[in-house]
């Protein structure tokens, strides 16, 4: 049997919405969404799960909800140009020499990120796990601007142009069909992290695309939008 880790990087820096990890959004902090989706994961799985934080108030709110750790994340892993793999091949590390094991697959579960429930995740896991050849596979959502389309950017000489083009695309419709990553979460094989790779995009990626609303909370109209939603019962889909 495959053995899971589930990563929760939760950082106490936060430029956007200052303290957004543990910020209260329909009366909890917005970490425990993803502490109850990762729990419950572990159960179908018989996962571990980790924390990595730089943040003392992170770990206490987080102890709260059931998950404790005395893995502390390093200073160079917690700036804001520090890279999202390189912060979890190291509590993946961690935690494989505190568990003397070696972990087959690492779920990163975004805690910025929580609009998903259990079936995606292991939807995600059933195609990344039936393609041999595949290294990961991380969560999209119909993009609602095309590249090929309605997406333009600078040229050198100063004029603007679609980002990409086909030629004659002149309705959505006939351009290729592009997706927004909306960073929920992302499932690698172990052999991922001992290839070094320093993004999330690889040359053998895999995306599962949610059929319900997601978004990634960047700004704070982002956290009142995604609130208003939770209070009133208006999400598309069972959380």
């Amino acid at each position: 049997m495959a053995n899971f880790l589930i990563t929760i990087c939760a950082r106490g820096g936060s430029k956007g919405i200052p303290g957004k990890n543990i910020k209260a959004i329909n009366d909890k902090p917005l970490i425990a969404f993803t502490i109850e989706h990762a729990k419950k994961l572990a159960e179908y799985l018989d996962a571990d799960i980790a924390l990595s934080t730089d943040s003392e108030e992170i770990k206490n709110v987080a102890k709260e909800f059931g998950i404790e750790t005395n893995y502390v994340r390093a200073d160079f892993l917690a700036s804001d140009t520090a890279g999202k793999l390189d912060t979890i091949k190291d509590v993946l590390q961690y935690q494989e020499k505190l568990n003397n094991k070696v972990f087959d697959f690492i779920i990163d579960l975004d805690v910025t990120s929580p609009l998903r429930n259990i079936n995606d995740i292991l939807e995600a896991y059933k195609l990344l796990n039936n393609d041999e050849e595949s290294l990961n596979i991380f969560s999209v959502s119909s993009a609602n601007r095309n590249p090929y389309f309605n997406m333009v950017e600078e040229k050198e000489n100063g004029y603007f142009s679609t980002i990409k083009s086909l030629g004659n695309v002149l309705s959505r419709q006939k351009a290729p069909i592009v997706y927004d990553m909306n960073a929920s979460f992302y499932i690698y094989k172990r052999k991922y992290f001992d290839l070094d790779i320093k993004s999330a995009i690889s040359e053998k990626s895999l995306i599962y695309k949610m059929n319900h609303i997601c978004f990634d909370l960047d700004e704070p109209l982002d956290f009142i939008f995604m609130e208003y939603l939770l209070k009133n019962n208006l999400l598309d889909f069972e959380l």
